[in-house]
């Protein structure tokens, strides 16, 4: 049984860095060669919020920021910036989530936009502090209210495409914590 349940976390680990992957990959095909006149959501960012929420050993700290620094190396984005941030973002949710477990969805979704709210302003002041050029407001307000607003889409289609849903308040995570989650 050990076997099954090690078996199951780190295939599910897997499955989230392909999700990331395909992610980075989507965005990167040359789909359009002239520039958008708008941004879509960071779904990277989503994925990572709403699997830390659900279930956090699927989710590592150092999973998440490998992912995240490979996507700031391949959108040419400061690297390791965001990668950072965001782990610190999901630390934050992961302290967070026995509290969420019993709320409704809205106060879960409230939360996810404070902290990606908190991700953006300090993305942009530590870019701002170091004069690194950085996109329009406009275009990173966009950013940041898509990736809020695509978010329950990403839970649902977490929860029914891979079965990614919040643990129930009885259920053990214990081999996940023998091994090293």
């Amino acid at each position: 049984m050990a076997e099954r349940s090690y078996l199951h976390l780190w295939l599910m680990r897997a499955l989230f860095a392909g999700l990331c992957f395909s992610v980075i990959f989507w965005r990167i095909l040359p789909l359009s060669t002239l520039p958008g006149s708008w941004v879509g959501p960071d779904l990277i960012a989503a994925l990572c919020f709403a699997w830390v929420l659900r279930r956090p050993e699927y989710a590592p700290a150092l999973l998440i920021a490998v992912v995240v620094l490979l996507a700031d190396l391949m959108f040419q984005r400061p690297p390791g910036l965001l990668a950072a941030l965001i782990v610190l973002g999901c630390e934050a949710l992961k302290a967070r989530a026995p509290g969420l477990r019993d709320r409704a969805f809205g106060a879960e979704w409230l939360v996810v936009g404070i902290i990606a709210g908190g991700i953006f302003l300090s993305y942009r002041l530590i870019l701002a502090i170091l004069v690194v050029p950085q996109a329009p407001l406009s275009l990173s307000l966009m950013q940041l209210a898509m990736t809020v607003s695509s978010y329950p889409v990403v839970v649902l289609v977490s929860a029914l495409l891979t079965g990614v849903r919040k643990s129930r308040p009885g259920a053990s995570t214990a081999g996940a914590k023998r091994f090293g989650s």
